[in-house]
């Protein structure tokens, strides 16, 4: 059985107040109000499996916005002798202990933590420190793979993201058109391995597909307009693109040079429309 993550065990028995399952470290209690419709002993369910307030072993079928081992952006419940208590969707908070903490957490923050199992005390616990939960390890990925992104820290040049859950990225601000919240998870693509094994990413898929798919949103937008046309061409504001489309100007201008070639639309320079079938 895995502590802090979800198991598929087996109803042993039942009584007034649930069903116990059987696992290899002993039977454990799924309260009656979390029973799942129409199970019986001898099923087969699956349920998270953590430590209540008495530190007993419990299932639920509560779905935590964290499990073990990942990192999650979570709101802080309370401030206590031991630490922040962290809201992860569960009756018990999670615990980030003051020693866990980059700087001091107040009720109402939220946090980008690191989810693990203490050795010390074998109970799941939190860190804010989460660059050191990363994967020393090279990346393994080519340049221009999809990837997905979670928004870990803004910073002076744009947003530190975690890429796949186990490496550290950096998305260049000058390339996000829209703030982005703190523990957002977006795909994107990589864009460079540098030669300290950093990693530089985009949001969106690369090349062709980035492309493609940006051109068949506007032949959409377009053809949802009565008259045709898009007040947005080669000289309009890239803020204006975003606002209406959301996707960057740069995009755009490739998303409306691949419909021009293809015949579908006219291009004026703050204007797009469908072309006129000859």
């Amino acid at each position: 059985m895995r502590l802090g993550d979800f198991n598929d065990l087996e109803i042993a028995r039942e009584v007034s107040i649930g069903f116990y399952l059987t696992s290899d470290d002993g039977d454990l209690l799924l309260p009656e109000k979390y029973r799942p419709v129409g199970v019986h002993v001898g099923d087969i369910i699956r349920v998270f499996v953590y430590r209540d307030s008495e530190d007993r072993l419990i299932a639920t079928t509560l779905e935590p916005l964290a499990v073990v081992d990942s990192f999650a952006a979570l709101a802080v419940r309370d401030v206590g002798p031991p630490g922040a208590f962290l809201d992860w969707g569960l009756e018990k908070d999670l615990l980030l202990p003051h020693a866990n903490q980059r700087q001091p957490a107040r009720p109402g923050d939220c946090v980008l933590v690191y989810v693990y199992l203490d050795d010390a005390t074998d109970r799941l616990v939190a860190s804010a420190k989460w660059q050191q939960f990363l994967n020393p390890e090279p990346f393994q990925g080519a340049e221009g793979a999809s990837v997905q992104l979670l928004i870990a820290e803004e910073t002076p040049l744009g947003y530190h993201v975690i890429v796949n859950g186990t490496h550290a990225g950096l998305l260049y601000g000058n390339e996000v058109f829209r703030p982005l919240r703190l523990g957002e998870i977006l795909p994107g693509h990589l864009r460079q391995i540098r030669a300290d094994g950093k990693l530089d990413v985009r949001l969106g898929q690369a090349g062709y597909n980035e492309v493609a798919s940006a051109a068949g949103l506007v032949l959409a937008a377009l053809r949802q307009r009565p008259d045709g046309r898009l007040p947005l061409g080669d000289k309009s504001l890239a803020d204006d693109v975003y606002r209406r489309l959301g996707m960057s100007k740069k995009v755009f201008k490739k998303a409306i040079g691949s419909l021009y070639k293809q015949g579908l639309v006219e291009l004026g320079p703050e204007e797009t429309r469908l072309a006129v079938a000859k």
